[in-house]
């Protein structure tokens, strides 16, 4: 968590947002002030998300494109579950990684017949069993006693269920913002025991054994050592298909791919991550056998934005604060991950009030949200050149891992506002 004492001091990331990014954030406050109820005195400040669709769309089918062949894209749904996002990857992406029935049944809503990969580690029976109901792809399987549960229930249902082995492997692996492989975590199956689960899976006439999953780095910004850290799982999955036998249909190397919140300049490089893949690939391909992909962050954190209305500036024991209509009940990814997220001011000219304007320059604050913690900070000790009360501070990289993983109802604020720019649907949606 961020340490709201600390004096450091941090030059703000300007990410200069699109004229359309822009464009909708005034149309918003204007809007504000248009809507007005004659009979109340307030306006209601800017707060929303503000997702561009277009961007999320043109960016996935390059990905997309960019892809080998005998390979597939899936979007990890639990970046962003969001319905408008899903129903715009849906047509571009090869289908969708979920980790819950609730992810699964958001999806089957929206296309029912759609690729739907099922995973993570503490599936309850009822979720299997819906799973099963939803026709999903493949499922992964995180441990022996998990393997006998699919196999019960898919003997109660007269079914046949397509796994994969989800692995933590026993090798050192490339570090990145968080890591579920190579060292003791909760996840996959140790490697020291794949050929018990192998074997078990062999025996169970209700399963399938459709592959291996391996997912050992969330947010790795090395794109050479993800080529090497997928190299390891194809040198892997071919020594055990040597080993033990085996005919399989998938590899899964799940996602990692990372995004830089401190140095948002720092990318990681696609192409040669792109590059480096199809050498190993083409290499090392493993007969019959298709690589799956399923980023989440990666997909959809440059298609969002988060704007919200300056409501106050204050000092406090000579440090100086905005205090912002929002925080991290809205967006909790910064306090959580202990970064200053990248920002844009947006000076606004209109003023409400018949007195004097609260207003600094060259100075140094912290944007602090609106709850009754000192631990509600979206960025620290950043110096601006100017700021008011009534600019927005638009951040940026906001369309992972933001509503959905915060406090919402935390002093039962009011939620954000959604907006949606789609060119093809005649502009923006609001929600």
């Amino acid at each position: 968590m961020l340490n709201s004492n600390t004096t450091q001091t941090h030059a703000p990331y300007i990410a200069q947002a699109p004229s359309s990014i822009m464009d909708e954030v005034y149309r918003i406050r204007a809007a504000e002030q248009a809507n007005r109820d004659p009979h109340v005195i307030s306006r209601k400040p800017v707060c929303a998300f503000i997702y561009d669709l277009n961007t999320l769309c043109e960016r996935t089918r390059s990905k997309v494109a960019d892809m080998p062949a005998g390979t597939h894209l899936f979007y990890a749904v639990k970046a962003n579950p969001d319905p408008r996002l899903i129903e715009a990857l849906a047509p571009i992406v090869d289908g969708f990684e979920t980790a819950s029935i609730g992810e699964v049944q958001a999806i089957r809503l929206i296309d029912p017949d759609v690729h739907i990969i099922f995973g993570g580690p503490g599936k309850k029976d009822i979720e299997i069993e819906q799973a099963i109901d939803h026709n999903v792809m493949l499922i992964h399987a995180e441990s022996v006693h998990e393997i006998r549960r699919i196999a019960w229930i898919a003997e109660q249902k007269n079914k046949t269920v397509q796994i994969l082995l989800r692995v933590n492997l026993r090798k050192s692996i490339p570090t990145g913002t968080v890591t579920m492989g190579g060292k003791p975590t909760q996840f996959g199956i140790d490697e020291v025991q794949i050929g018990e689960a192998i074997q078990l899976v062999q025996s169970l006439p209700q399963l399938t054994l459709a592959g291996f999953h391996m997912h050992s780095v969330s947010n790795n910004l090395d794109a050479q050592l993800h080529v090497e850290l997928v190299h390891m799982y194809i040198q892997s999955v071919s020594r055990w298909i040597r080993e033990y036998n085996l005919s399989i249909q998938y590899l899964n190397a799940g996602g990692g791919f990372g995004i830089c919140y401190t140095e948002p300049d720092r990318h990681f490089e696609w192409e040669t991550f792109i590059n480096g893949l199809h050498h190993i690939w083409s290499e090392e391909v493993l007969p019959g056998v298709e690589l799956i992909f399923e980023p989440g962050r990666y997909i959809v954190a440059h298609a969002g934005y988060y704007a919200s209305e300056v409501i106050d500036l204050k000092c406090n024991h000579d440090k100086h604060y905005a205090i912002l209509r929002g925080g991290t009940h809205h967006f909790r990814l910064p306090v959580s991950w202990g970064h200053n997220q990248p920002f844009q001011m947006i000076a606004i000219e209109q003023w409400d009030y018949p007195f004097q304007r609260p207003r600094q320059e060259q100075v140094t604050l912290t944007l602090a949200g609106e709850l009754c913690t000192p631990k509600d900070i979206l960025a620290q000790e950043v110096t601006l050149e100017q700021i008011a009360v009534g600019d927005i501070v638009l951040f940026s990289i906001a369309g992972a891992y933001a509503w959905t993983i915060s406090h919402h109802d935390f002093l039962s604020h009011p939620h954000p506002d959604m907006i949606y720019i789609d060119h093809h649907t005649g502009g923006y949606e609001s929600l």
